[in-house]
């Protein structure tokens, strides 16, 4: 297995927080993992993105330009990167920032209002771990089972408050039917 992520959207979405969850689920099962975020210079408000290999092999290259998943938290995002996922890849759509549909039919889509749910269940700025309990369903890369070791090592000591509602927002998420 070498998959290769590519999760995009705003600075202050939680987008390299979320790679940095899906590169430790990653090493809890084995794996071989890379974790390179990116962002524009204004950080907040402006473009995040974040490259997660998680492979059975070493990994080459943390760079991701042909993604097997693509997590798009916003229409920029979506627009920038639809192309660029493999055929036969996924796309994880935030419904309620994106309008549009996805435009492939070589690629399988899940369309989810993420931030909607995030706000309706009072877990706001967790859209994006909303979005990564879907990807861990829908892909089954990685176990579920390593979700609560894997935010763990996410969450700082002095941030443990945000340990339960991380948890909730996978769990969301991961249990999804829309």
């Amino acid at each position: 297995m070498n998959k290769q992520i590519l999760i995009a959207g705003f600075g202050g979405q939680g987008i390299l927080f979320s790679g940095k969850f899906l590169a430790y689920e990653g090493l809890i099962d084995g794996k071989e993992v890379s974790w390179l975020p990116s962002y524009g210079p204004e950080m907040r408000g402006g473009t995040a993105n974040c490259s997660i290999i998680i492979s059975d092999s070493k990994v080459g290259s943390p760079i991701v330009d042909k993604p097997d998943i693509l997590i798009a938290m916003n229409g920029p995002s979506l627009d920038k990167y639809e192309n660029a996922t493999v055929k036969g890849g996924q796309i994880f759509v935030d419904s309620s920032l994106i309008e549009r549909k996805v435009t492939r039919d070589d690629v399988d889509v899940h369309y989810i209002p993420a931030t909607k749910i995030a706000s309706d269940e009072n877990l706001p700025g967790l859209a994006n771990m909303i979005m990564i309990g879907m990807m861990i369903k829908k892909s089954g890369i990685i176990p579920f089972e390593n979700v609560e070791k894997a935010m763990s090592k996410v969450v700082s000591a002095k941030k443990q408050n945000l340990f339960d509602l991380n948890m909730k927002a996978v769990e969301i998420g991961y249990n999804y039917e829309g």
